[in-house]
């Protein structure tokens, strides 16, 4: 059974057998810098030395999970598996599991969509509404009454808006 890890940089642990495994999560396969993957090396490192030293009897793997993409190999230090390979070792085996979760996901992604716009839309005409009180007039914008807003000192614009 796999755990949310509290080290850093690693998102799950879970032992099978003698064979433990750190986990980092990450969208994609090219998600880091050459610091960043070297500060999750570092991380990967302290966390199998330490469960090493309180458990020697266990073989510990770390693994660089991507959510998607196909640069999957042994990096050294760690295992990187990216989409299907990630999805088929955290599902144990389950080989169609990248293609499986897309449906979920997709449904969820409309109805939020669906939410997102109708909340946008609203903001904008709001926004719109705002901005022609405040800087039109007649539905022409009044484009000193906007820069002086915009980038006057706030005496000036203070001074400005009272008489606008």
């Amino acid at each position: 059974m796999a755990k949310k890890s509290e080290r850093p940089s690693i998102d799950l642990e879970f032992q099978t057998g003698n064979e433990y495994y750190l986990v980092s999560i990450k969208s994609g396969s090219n998600w880091g810098n050459a610091d960043q993957i070297r500060k999750m090396r570092e991380n990967f490192q302290a966390a199998i030395a330490e469960i090493r030293q309180s458990q020697p009897e266990l073989q510990v793997f770390a693994v660089n999970g991507c959510c998607y993409g196909q640069d999957t190999g042994n990096k050294g230090d760690y295992q990187k598996l990216c989409g299907q390979a990630f999805w088929s070792f955290i599902s144990d085996g389950v080989e169609e599991l990248y293609t499986q979760i897309i449906e979920p996901l997709g449904f969820e992604a409309k109805e939020r969509n669906e939410a997102f716009h109708q909340a946008y839309a609203t903001i904008v005409n709001q926004f719109t509404q705002r901005f022609i009180e405040k800087f039109c007039n007649d539905g022409e914008i009044n484009w000193e009454l906007l820069v002086t807003f915009n980038s006057a000192r706030p005496a000036v614009r203070e001074r400005r808006h009272r008489y606008s």
